[in-house]
């Protein structure tokens, strides 16, 4: 396993805010927050394994910059692709779609949202070992 990221945005706290919608352990460290709740720009750091649920940005986008680590990131219908420092991801409005760290990896990014996020169903284990399996032979 990679050893604890100490990211050049600051960890942040764990990310209890949202324990209801990431397996595993993540950390937040709130940038930017619009006063009307629209936009923000937050460091998210994921522990080896840790990722979101299945979520879509419904009035909006996500921009994520990654900064530290390897991740994963998959669109639903499609197969899952590895992440790393300096790569950048564009969803877009009503994509599902899922992002975290991969099963060895801390992974941190990011995150620039515009409008709101309707989370949905846990990537089950399954599920990632598959996606860590494809983002290896891609």
């Amino acid at each position: 396993m990679t050893e604890k990221l100490d990211s050049l945005f600051g960890r942040g706290d764990k990310n209890d805010a949202y324990v209801s919608v990431f397996t595993g352990q993540s950390y937040l460290n709130m940038l930017v927050q619009a006063p009307d709740g629209h936009f923000s720009l937050g460091n998210v750091t994921f522990e080896p394994g840790c990722r979101n649920n299945w979520h879509a940005h419904t009035d909006g986008y996500q921009i994520l910059l990654v900064t530290d680590g390897q991740g994963l990131y998959q669109e639903e219908g499609k197969p899952a692709r590895l992440i790393k420092a300096g790569d950048v991801v564009v969803t877009e409005q009503n994509v599902k779609h899922w992002h975290g760290a991969t099963a060895n990896s801390w992974m941190a990014h990011i995150a620039i949202t515009a409008g709101p996020s309707e989370f949905f169903e846990a990537v089950s284990d399954e599920a990632f070992a598959q996606a860590n399996q494809e983002a290896k032979a891609n």
